[in-house]
């Protein structure tokens, strides 16, 4: 079984291929550090993640349910003062629903010189601790249609 479904360590290199044409559906997670996850260095690259969708995705106390995390610098080495390089954009997120191991069930943290674009976020069910966890959003666009719990920053 694939426990991991995320798109990492993007941008790691300055030339590198993109990712595109990706679906992950019909996946739970159970207490992991990690839901779906889409995360790239801050550094410079001409990468892209773009048509990724994530579908009837079950999470069970996951302390990042949904991220998408441009601003990666894992000790602040080799990148502090970089942004991305990679663009993300067309991602869809459908039927996730659960629960939230943490306040912030929805984060976007994307780069300022290539926000995130045409994310879009339907039918999510996400609590925390019986109540309507946060969702952040940094230099994302994108839209959000049916029940979206927590409340939609798009």
């Amino acid at each position: 079984m694939w426990t991991r479904p995320c798109i990492e360590s993007l941008e790691k290199d300055l030339e590198e291929e993109g990712v595109q044409n990706v679906t992950v559906k019909t996946v739970t997670f159970t207490g992991t550090q990690n839901g779906v996850r889409i995360k790239s260095w801050a550094r410079p690259s001409n990468g892209f993640v773009k048509n990724v969708i994530f579908q009837h995705i079950g999470m069970v106390n996951v302390q990042n349910p949904i991220v998408i995390d441009q601003n990666y610098c894992p000790g602040q080495e080799n990148c502090p003062g970089q942004v991305s390089g990679v663009k993300v954009s067309d991602v869809i997120y459908e039927d996730i629903h659960g629960t939230s191991a943490s306040e912030v069930a929805v984060k976007f943290d994307c780069s300022s010189t290539n926000p995130c674009s045409g994310i879009k976020i339907q039918d999510v069910k996400l609590s925390y601790r019986n109540k309507a966890p946060q969702s952040l959003c940094t230099n994302a666009g994108g839209m959000a249609s049916g029940f979206v719990m927590p409340a939609s920053c798009l």
